[in-house]
């Protein structure tokens, strides 16, 4: 073996082979955390000794049931001597007997038997009576009155029982009971008749306790389980029902369906208030107190039955308020606006198109500001959606230059909204009257072509509502005519928020808030015409009652003209502070600059507008069917088909299609089995019936509106 030259080693590691192929066992968690998760979950464990409030309400029902107990004592045992009295009466008199008699028609033959043991009763009556008086007298001589508070207490105790309050029995409840009232210890046995009474569940079924009830607010408040196979989304929809089951008006009930990890399709929060809630006088809005508002915060707008503050997103989105008159629209309207004001780098542009004195305000912080309903105030309108048109456009080309630091996606900022340089601040365009400019027949030449000034307006509108919120560009429209004719559809289907008040039917209100709300249990013409500022609001974005919340009954703040004058004036100062007073506000009459072919080509108003609008069912049906609406098309449809497609409540559905005069009708259909059944239909040839009734009629509007 040759030598070598000795070689520094490296140094020795002590360690162990780890096989990564094989499971390693997860590392357990502390007893004390065991135990902790296993109270908070197990259903062995009641609810009142897992969460704080759970018990206080827990000791809070104690304490009245314990108060209460000498009372419903004492009642029960007169109850108990009432029932006793009649059992012994019944006994003395002998009535089984003579009734047995009586219907086999042998009374006057056992006439003397009864009489007979009618007075050995009463004997045996007189004899207990004198035996017991003996036995007291005597008990009372040789032992003192022990005894005779044990027997009376146990003879009390006795009486309780036979009178504690048992559905059915006689002598317990009378025959015509008083008015219904709401037990306002939301006993589980309440709830459970009361689902049974409003048919939510059957007569079978219960429900589960999630939450037991507590105090929230002016009223009591409770989570439950529906059954497996009932859904959370029925009960929304039937809330009116349950309302009567409860012995509630239904502005005092409020149902929503538990969503997100603690919730699921059959889990439902209820909240019952004490009295009307809307029936006390409104609140001011918080934004007076306020010396500056962030329009990147959601704006204070008004308070939900439980008096929570519900605030309204406006960036990022655009609203619709829609009522009939003098139900508070320009109010909720001046309520969005307010936020914006007292933000310095909010940029505003109001139309004011019912032309009183309502926005006046707004000219002292408006960067554009108009108040008329005449022809000259339309263009001017038109004049300015083009001109945001061509500046959404720019936004978006100069967006795309920016770096990502600077503009991490295609949208605003809040710091690319403060920065001078950019000029890209939130922009507000407030519409009040909407359907003023949107009825206008005026012609307006758009390339080379006449167009209907309202028709252009609503070109504008939708493609605004479309690309502006993300260029920073909120849009606010009002309307007290909230009609399928008159704003529309593709207009109202790309608007996030809604806010509909008091309007006269559930078609308006479907209008407002979106197709076949009424159906979920959002129905604001329902609403009572006492209920001023009430309406039910469906936001774009989270929210006091939480994100996942489809809609809520909302009172807005109250805000009058005072009050709106005095945040105009505060935003005013704060922009001239800010150096970011312009346009109407600073005195500067500029001309919106204009690219008519720009906003042509965007909105793609060059192309042939067909300017006859469908109600939204027909458009529905028309966008589905397609082809099959032609000749060479089906001759037959059947109604679980449209009903799975255009995912509409089959009772709605069948009403507007009779008022379209569509009837339904059978036929044979062949399966995907190739079996053949005969099922419910429409005629192909009546739904193209209606489109051309309703095409003519809009077509015949429209040649005599215009001039």
């Amino acid at each position: 073996m040759t030598d070598s030259l000795p070689v520094k080693a490296d140094s020795v590691l002590d360690g162990e082979l780890i096989d990564d192929t094989l499971p390693q066992p997860r590392p357990r968690a502390p007893k004390r955390n065991r135990f902790v998760l296993w109270w908070l979950h197990s259903p062995r464990v009641p609810l009142w000794l897992k969460s704080k409030p759970q018990a206080r309400q827990a000791l809070k029902d104690a304490v009245v049931w314990l108060v209460l107990s000498p009372l419903r004592f004492l009642g029960a045992v007169v109850r108990g001597a009432v029932v006793g009295a009649r059992w012994w009466r019944g006994w003395v008199t002998v009535r089984d007997y003579r009734t047995a008699a009586e219907e086999s028609e042998k009374l006057a033959d056992k006439f003397t038997e009864i009489r007979a043991l009618t007075l050995f009763r009463w004997k045996v009556t007189g004899a207990v009576l004198v035996g017991t008086a003996v036995a007291v007298a005597v008990a009372d001589l040789v032992y003192g009155t022990d005894p005779l508070w044990i027997g009376g207490a146990a003879a009390s105790v006795a009486l309780a029982v036979l009178g504690r309050r048992k559905d059915g029995s006689p002598g317990r409840k009378p025959a015509l009971a008083g008015p219904r009232t709401l037990a306002w210890t939301m006993d589980p046995q309440v709830l459970v008749d009361a689902f049974r009474d409003a048919k939510l569940i059957g007569k079978d079924e219960t429900l589960r306790l999630v939450e037991r009830a507590t105090r929230v607010g002016d009223g009591w408040a409770v989570t439950v389980d529906l059954p497996a196979t009932r859904k959370a989304a029925d009960v929304v929809k039937n809330r009116d029902a349950l309302a009567s089951a409860l012995a509630v008006d239904e502005v005092q009930l409020i149902v929503e369906r538990v969503r997100g990890n603690g919730g699921h399709a059959g889990r439902v929060s209820m909240w019952v208030a004490d009295e009307d809630p809307y029936s006390s006088p409104p609140l001011r809005t918080p934004l007076l107190g306020v010396t500056q508002w962030d329009a990147w915060r959601p704006i204070p707008f008004g308070r939900d039955a439980r008096d929570r503050r519900i605030d309204l997103p406006l960036v990022w989105t655009s609203l619709l308020v829609g009522a009939i008159p003098r139900q508070g629209k320009t109010f909720a309207a001046r309520l969005a606006a307010a936020g914006l004001i007292l933000d310095a780098w909010v940029r505003l542009y109001v139309a004011d198109f019912k032309a009183g004195k309502d926005w006046d305000a707004a000219g002292l912080v408006a960067h554009r500001f108009m108040s008329g309903d005449e022809p000259e105030h339309v263009l001017a309108l038109v004049d300015w959606l083009i001109e945001l048109v061509g500046e959404v456009q720019t936004r978006f080309r100069r967006m795309r230059d920016l770096d990502d630091l600077t503009c991490p996606e295609s949208k605003v900022t809040p710091e690319m909204s403060r920065d001078k340089a950019l000029d890209m601040p939130i922009t507000a365009i407030f519409i009040d009257e909407v359907q003023v400019p949107l009825e206008d027949r005026t012609p307006v030449d758009v390339q080379g072509k006449k167009l209907p000034a309202g028709e252009y307006v609503g070109e504008l509108l939708t493609w605004l509502a479309k690309k502006g919120p993300a260029a920073g560009i909120v849009l606010v429209l009002a309307t007290q005519r909230p009609d399928s004719k008159t704003i529309p559809s593709g207009l109202r289907a790309v608007l996030g928020s809604r806010f509909a008040l008091r309007v006269m039917d559930w078609r308006d209100s479907n209008i407002v808030l979106g197709e076949q709300m009424n159906t979920r249990g959002f129905d604001s013409s329902r609403l009572l015409p006492s209920h001023k500022g009430v309406g039910i609001l469906r936001p774009d974005g989270d929210t006091a009652a939480g994100a996942d919340v489809l809609a809520m009954t909302v009172r807005t703040y109250y805000m009058p003209n005072e009050d709106w004058r005095t945040i105009c004036e505060q935003g005013r100062a704060l922009r001239e502070a800010a150096g970011t007073l312009t346009g109407h506000a600073a005195g500067q009459d500029t001309t919106p600059a204009l690219d008519h072919a720009a906003a042509v080509k965007a909105i793609g108003a060059g192309q042939p507008v067909d300017a006859v609008q469908l109600p939204e069912l027909l458009a529905s049906l028309v966008e589905y069917l397609g082809d099959d609406l032609g000749p060479d098309g089906r001759e037959f449809v059947p109604t679980a088909e449209l009903l799975g497609a255009l995912e509409i409540d089959r009772k709605t559905f069948a009403q507007e299609m009779t008022d379209r005069g569509c009837r339904p009708t059978r036929d044979r259909v062949t399966g995907e089995d190739g079996e053949t059944r005969q099922v419910r239909g429409y005629l192909t040839a009546e739904i193209r019936s209606a489109i051309d009734r309703a095409t003519s009629d809009d077509e015949l509007v429209d040649q005599e509106d215009r001039p």
